[in-house]
């Protein structure tokens, strides 16, 4: 039963830093690294470098920057998509470190695992975050950044206690982004198709045709 609970924990911190990398990898690095040093938490050989002071540090400092980044509409998005092409391979690189020192098999399928559910979160982030930015206020957003950070705690918290719990929860999540992402996306296609009609005004004389070719320019 002991080796059955291992094999469910080590499972739960590997979906769980790859899953929790895709919202906020900063505060996933933050809470991994602190508890650590507080003795809280006992880090795979390989993740013992995020409790490293100085990657703390750099962790904290950019945390701070997605705070304030995160509650700006518009601001968020283009935040979102830089962070597209880092939330997803640091997931990746979390997820395989959390397996340890097994035999690559293992630590390639972790990673493929981790950079999925990274993916995935990052996605259905990204995704809702354009939607609320269709809004005015910006009450959304602040209610949805500190929801999102809660969610990252809370998450790892779960998935380094009550692993199954956790477990659990993720099955559930991926359902609901099954059925959440297909409505996102046609919302998502609607705002910037919007924006295309706002920014891309076609003339009655200057107007591209159907096959591609661009009219010549009347004197």
């Amino acid at each position: 039963m002991d080796q059955l609970e291992q094999i469910t924990a080590l499972i739960a911190l590997t979906m769980g830093v790859g899953w929790a990398s895709g919202i906020n990898l900063y505060a996933t690095i933050l809470m991994l690294g602190l508890m650590s040093n507080m003795g809280n938490l006992e880090l795979p050989a390989e993740l013992e470098i995020i409790a490293d002071p100085m990657v703390l540090m750099a962790a904290g400092f950019m945390y701070c920057v997605e705070f304030f980044a995160d509650k700006i509409p518009g601001v968020d998005t283009g935040w979102d998509t830089l962070h597209t092409f880092i939330r997803i391979p640091a997931g990746a690189a979390l997820a395989a470190g959390a397996v340890g020192d097994m035999n690559g098999a293992v630590v390639l399928a972790a990673a493929l695992v981790g950079g999925s559910l990274s993916a995935t979160s990052h996605a259905l982030k990204a995704g809702g975050r354009v939607m609320i930015n269709t809004s005015p206020e910006p009450v959304t957003n602040w209610t949805a950044s500190v929801s999102e950070d809660l969610v990252v705690f809370g998450g790892l918290w779960a998935a380094l206690n009550y692993p199954v719990a956790f477990l659990i929860g993720l099955v559930l999540f991926v359902a609901l982004v099954i059925w959440l992402l297909p409505k996102i996306w046609r919302g998502v296609k609607k705002v910037f198709t919007f924006l295309a009609g706002l920014f891309g005004h076609k003339s009655d004389d200057i107007k591209i045709a159907e096959g591609g070719v661009l009219p010549p320019r009347k004197p």
